[in-house]
């Protein structure tokens, strides 16, 4: 490995780098070329669709252009009928958006698939360097088990979205707390707050592995605890949007950790059934079931780094039974936790130098199992991004609004998801509700609940109330919308103006 990667570099350098660093020119050039592999391999899932794989990844993408062309804080006036409106607006992926900058430049949409592979390949090697720095025996063949342990791990890792860089947080955390690095969290704990709105995980890591330190040693440290919340608190605080910080996450996390089926969410929201995990995420399941036998295999008390990633990987796996969109965390710590669970037996076999088909063997088992899961999951991940919709979904309607409308009018649409859409290719009209329904219900349940039922069809002639109760002079809806377009089609007042392949649109006119 060291000949493919020779590189000519002075060695007061390579000296240098290393000592601070922690860091030899060795695991450099592998790093990298494990880099390379990740790279290659999610760039093959990516880019087997032109599509992005999740609606999001359009606003995600856009938001970073005008950050770019407007201004870190461009005035966000497109969702005036939500939590999301002008003056309270909360950019709850702030940083996510500026790492996001670098890919504005030059087609969008490849820029977005581009950020997408790039932080999921930095995901996966934080879980390559928490391996190395706890000296697991064979961390390369680890690290290259995230490429197998789940199909919808590898989806989610698609998706140009805040999960991967999540779990980058999440990687270096626990890395820093295993090797007692306490204040570093601090530092972490401000960056995740202004990164993503997940930032609560932080305490949950910290919390976890605090409680499995004094099972061990007896020894209460608050440390770990006390750093990431005073680290938090700075992020709240300090923070550009404060306090509207504060009531966006109260008003759209706590109501889904506690009722998450009162309304009409996003999909990730709710739970798999059990068919759905075996289907997606079997070689996580079997990765964390492995883990405990190796525990009964190596016949000793567990150390503590064991205990706490096993811990953690049964906490997310909770997670994930609450709600899919955990399913970015539960399969990395579940492998961590058979890294670390198998490192004592493996580490033992290797000492085995009497025996040389023994020392080899735990290699050999590895990339027997690693070689058909990889490209079973590949497989699978790619036939699941192919399902995507066409990137071009809304492009036509959205062209005709931003060429006939006036600029800022305010667009009624019949579905809270087309909002990413819509506002990718057209910035010049404003939403009616977008990102999540709860936007809205928590700015207004009447007008909430008013639009649910226009939009099934439950309300007859609805154009007065569009118009007077949205300020609405224009309604774009999907196809799909099959009652709401049989009261449209009777209602005087929804004049038929644009229809293209996947939408309609309709102006509002009222009669005298």
């Amino acid at each position: 490995m060291q000949s493919i990667l020779k590189i000519s570099i002075p060695q007061k350098w390579v000296t240098t780098f290393e000592k601070r660093t922690n860091l030899n020119w060795t695991e450099i050039r592998i790093g990298l070329l494990m880099w390379s592999v990740f790279i290659i391999f999610l760039a093959m899932v990516q880019f087997s669709t032109p599509d992005l794989p999740d609606n999001d990844g359009y606003y995600h993408i856009k938001l970073a252009y005008l950050m770019r062309t407007e201004g870190l804080t461009p005035d966000f006036n497109w969702l005036p009928l939500s939590i999301l409106n002008a003056r309270e607006y909360y950019d709850h992926h702030f940083l996510f958006h500026v790492a996001l900058i670098p890919f504005t430049f030059g087609n969008l949409i490849t820029g977005a698939k581009l950020a997408a592979v790039f932080f999921a390949s930095l995901a996966f090697m934080s879980v390559w360097n928490l391996f190395r720095n706890q000296r697991i025996p064979l961390a390369p063949l680890w690290a290259f088990g995230l490429m197998a342990v789940s199909e919808a791990f590898i989806y989610r890792m698609s998706i140009t979205r805040a999960q991967s860089l999540s779990l980058v947080v999440l990687m270096v955390g626990l890395d820093w707390l295993m090797r007692k690095k306490y204040k570093r969290l601090a530092f972490l704990g401000f960056f995740y707050v202004w990164l993503y709105n997940a930032f609560p995980l932080l305490l949950v890591l910290a919390g976890g592995y605090m409680a499995v330190n004094w099972l061990f040693t007896r020894k209460l440290e608050l440390q770990p605890l006390l750093y990431a919340s005073i680290g938090i608190a700075l992020g709240i605080i300090i923070n550009p949007f404060f306090p509207y910080n504060i009531i966006f996450t109260t008003s759209h996390i706590l109501p889904k950790l506690f009722d998450t089926t009162s309304i009409s969410v996003g999909s990730e929201w709710y739970p798999y059934d059990t068919a759905q995990i075996l289907k997606n995420s079997l070689f996580a399941l079997v990765a964390f079931i492995s883990g405990t036998f190796a525990l009964g295999f190596h016949g000793k008390r567990m150390d503590i780094r064991t205990a706490v990633s096993f811990v953690l990987a049964v906490l997310f796996g909770l997670m994930l039974f609450q709600s899919r969109r955990f399913i970015e965390y539960f399969p990395a710590f579940a492998l961590v936790f058979a890294a670390f669970a198998w490192a004592p037996l493996i580490q033992s076999a290797r000492d085995q130098t009497a025996n040389r088909l023994y020392k080899w063997l735990p290699s050999i088992a590895l990339i027997a199992i690693l070689i058909p899961g990889v490209w079973m999951t590949q497989q699978s991940a790619q036939a699941s991004i192919q399902k995507s919709k066409p990137f071009q979904t809304y492009a036509e309607s959205s062209a005709w609004l931003a060429a006939n409308t006036p600029p800022g009018s305010r667009i009624f649409q019949t579905d809270w998801d087309d909002f990413p859409r819509l506002f990718f290719y057209n910035t010049q009209n404003t939403y009616l509700i977008g990102l999540d329904p709860t936007y809205m219900l928590y700015y207004n349940q009447d007008l909430y609940y008013t639009w649910v039922d226009i939009t099934k069809g439950r309300i007859d002639n609805p154009s007065a109330l569009i118009a007077g109760n949205f300020g609405s002079e224009y309604v774009l809806s999907d196809l799909k919308h099959t009652n709401f377009l049989k009261v449209a089609a009777k209602d005087p007042g929804l004049i038929e103006v644009f229809r293209s392949d996947d939408s309609v649109v309709f102006q509002v006119v009222l009669q005298n």
